[in-house]
């Protein structure tokens, strides 16, 4: 059997005395489309941070197609294939378009840190970056400095910073968040197409984007998983209404 793409057993984060992640277990198959969902404060945020090692766990287990990464630190597990983006846009400002996307590809490619090897003479880089700049939709912004990129653009840059390394497991964090209904369109639009074939998990408010976008969704509250289904499945779940949708649609 295929190990999953991502699997968690039993994973538990306190900061002192205050639990914010409880024996948390969750299992996503390769390929799929995952949204964790909660209301503020549930610790959707901390568990990225414990996947993609910003955070140790205190306790359990975290495993990335099927190997053991729990003790990794963040670039060594970014490098076995996972990568994530930020609830901040976390870009180079002051670099353009194509220097953020080009920066991003160059450890994939094999190339290491070199003081007399000059970018410039990077073919494969550089193709590597336009591919990245063309799907992301910012063929025409590829040499504007980023900071002068309105708030979806940057957002749509950081995911194709998220994505430029290559990585089959991808992690966005409210990858919509602070977005127009049309420009959360067309992000969802940018996500599903990036992220083909690739294993998406993304921490989402927008209900319209979760159900639109996610074949399953988890629903944490004070640190537990308390439900995993489809779309459907969530929908129809009493305890999830309660303790979420219930109180979040009209803000969907």
């Amino acid at each position: 059997m295929t190990a999953p793409a991502l699997r968690l057993l039993g994973v538990c984060k306190s900061f002192g005395r205050t639990e914010i992640v409880r024996d948390v277990d969750l299992s996503v198959p390769r390929g799929e489309r995952h949204a964790i969902i909660g209301p503020n404060g549930a610790g959707k945020s901390t568990l990225f941070n414990l996947i993609s090692a910003r955070f140790p766990p205190s306790s359990g287990r975290i495993e990335l197609n099927g190997d053991d990464i729990t003790s990794l630190r963040a670039f060594e597990i970014n490098r076995r294939g996972l990568s994530r983006s930020f609830q901040i846009t976390n870009i180079f400002h002051n670099l353009t378009v194509f220097d953020n996307v080009r920066c991003a590809v160059l450890w994939s490619l094999g190339y290491r840190y070199s003081f007399w090897q000059r970018l410039s003479a990077l073919a494969d880089a550089s193709d590597r970056a336009d591919e990245v700049i063309q799907r992301i939709g910012l063929r025409r912004r590829r040499d504007t400095l980023a900071s002068t990129l309105t708030y979806a653009e940057q957002r749509a840059l950081e995911i194709g910073i998220t994505l430029a390394g290559g990585a089959e497991v991808v992690l966005l964090d409210e990858p919509t968040a602070g977005m127009s209904r049309s420009e959360t369109e067309e992000a969802v639009a940018l996500i599903r197409r990036v992220t083909e074939g690739k294993t998406l998990v993304m921490v989402e408010h927008d209900m319209g984007v979760v159900f639109g976008l996610a074949d399953r969704i988890s629903v944490l509250v004070y640190g537990r998983i308390i439900a995993t289904g489809t779309p459907d499945e969530i929908r129809a779940n009493a305890a999830v209404q309660e303790a979420y949708l219930g109180t979040s649609r009209a803000h969907a």
